[in-house]
């Protein structure tokens, strides 16, 4: 693998080159087959070269490949909004724009919240990811490696911790945290919108409580700060339902999509009540490439396949399967901590004898796993869980297959 071209500050976990892929495998330039658990990460819900959004892409292609929406609407474009708006579970009728990707989404977003409430402050998580564009940057509850050697970056952005049965932060814990943030270090009547994920995803997946997320739409009402929800990772039936939020018993008032929106196209959203995403003047949002015809064709045909029946079956197949193996790991092996996450969105942690963090464990069954044809992601601050995104589509014997080779990495390094 030729890396001499590429910018040595990209990361890359596994040092193999991918040739093609179907649904849940793919296969490397020396014909060796791997099982993929990490679907682009998060990207592949509905499997690699999906025949329907193949075909899909194929027949856009031949009609137009490219026109910029704020200089002439399209069909697919127009369409695909459309249906989104219908699809995101929302009481009230939303409108949005499409991007290139969920950072892009992100930042659209804080400029929609500056601009329709005249503040500037934004309250994020610890642990939280929100993309790697500077101003989300500035958002993410982790410095390494993100924010390194970044320097300043634009602001104000505060952080409270995340509250989670999976993190150890209760809800008094958390509320109280921003009632200190409020009395010491802000002003309440500066913040334009507090921003979230429902599970968060390079944390760890973990799952936010229900209880605090109520209070916070409760407390953001009163106070007239918006509510920003990040589905980029846990939405499109990631969690077993179409998006996580309603788990949370609230709804956001800005809604940020992205990775299996478009069956692997580059694509992302913002979704919202209509008169926020109405707040800046003409041009004040839109951009070149986004809401490209070939994805937008592609989101249309994901969106087709992601029935309510599909979705919750897909689900429960999956955490399943999951929930079994991992209460055969956990009586078995010491090192395996806690399972995180909800639906098919679920991470395994690893961790020493005194129940710290155990990276280099996680790093040992990476490499293990790959060896034995099964590729891994790792997650949280300390990257010691393990990130589980198979597609939603795997088939129930590959499944077993890459959860039995998983079973034996741990058995080897335990």
């Amino acid at each position: 693998m030729n890396l001499e071209s590429i910018s040595q500050s990209i990361a890359i976990v596994h040092p193999i080159t991918l040739s093609h892929g179907r649904n849940a495998e793919v296969w490397d330039t020396d014909g060796k087959r791997y099982i993929d658990f990490v679907g682009g990460i998060g990207v592949l819900n509905l499997g690699h070269c999906n025949p329907a959004v193949v075909e899909a892409i194929q027949a856009q292609a031949t009609r137009l490949t490219h026109y910029t929406f704020n200089a002439a609407p399209h069909g697919p474009y127009l369409s695909l909004m459309a249906q989104l708006c219908q699809f995101v579970p929302l009481s009230y009728p939303p409108a949005g724009m499409l991007t290139n990707s969920g950072a892009e989404a992100a930042e659209n977003a804080l400029k929609v919240a500056r601009g329709a409430t005249g503040k500037r402050a934004i309250i994020a998580f610890d642990g939280a990811f929100h993309g790697r564009t500077l101003a989300t940057l500035n958002l993410n509850g982790k410095v390494a490696p993100y924010k390194q050697r970044v320097g300043e970056l634009p602001g104000p952005v505060y952080h409270l911790p995340y509250p989670s049965a999976d993190t150890g932060v209760s809800c008094e814990q958390a509320l109280k945290a921003m009632e200190r943030l409020f009395s010491v270090e802000l002003a309440v009547e500066d913040v334009a919108a507090f921003i979230l994920e429902p599970v968060q995803g390079e944390g760890g997946f973990l799952a936010l409580d229900p209880g605090f997320a109520q209070a916070l739409r409760r407390f953001c009402d009163e106070h007239g700060i918006l509510i920003i929800i990040d589905e980029i990772q846990s939405g499109f039936g990631r969690t077993g339902q179409r998006f996580g939020f309603p788990r949370l018993g609230i709804e956001p008032d800005l809604l940020l999509l992205g990775k299996s929106i478009a069956g692997g196209m580059p694509l992302g959203a913002l979704v919202g009540r209509k008169g926020l995403m109405a707040a800046l003047p003409k041009g004040g949002l839109g951009g070149t490439y986004s809401g490209n015809p070939i994805a937008c064709a592609a989101a249309l045909a994901s969106l087709a396949q992601m029935t309510d029946e599909h979705i919750a079956t897909w689900g429960e197949q999956q955490a399943q399967a999951i929930t079994e193996r991992f209460a055969r790991w956990k009586a078995s092996y010491p090192f395996v901590g806690r399972l995180t996450g909800v639906g098919a969105m679920r991470g395994i942690e690893l961790v020493n004898a005194d129940g710290s963090p155990a990276p280099a464990l996680l790093a040992n069954v990476l490499d293990a796993a790959r060896a034995k044809g099964l590729l891994l992601m790792p997650s949280g601050k300390a990257r010691h869980i393990i990130r589980l995104l198979a597609p939603l589509t795997i088939e129930p014997e590959v499944l077993e297959e890459g959860l039995a080779i998983l079973e034996q990495c741990l058995a080897e390094v335990g």
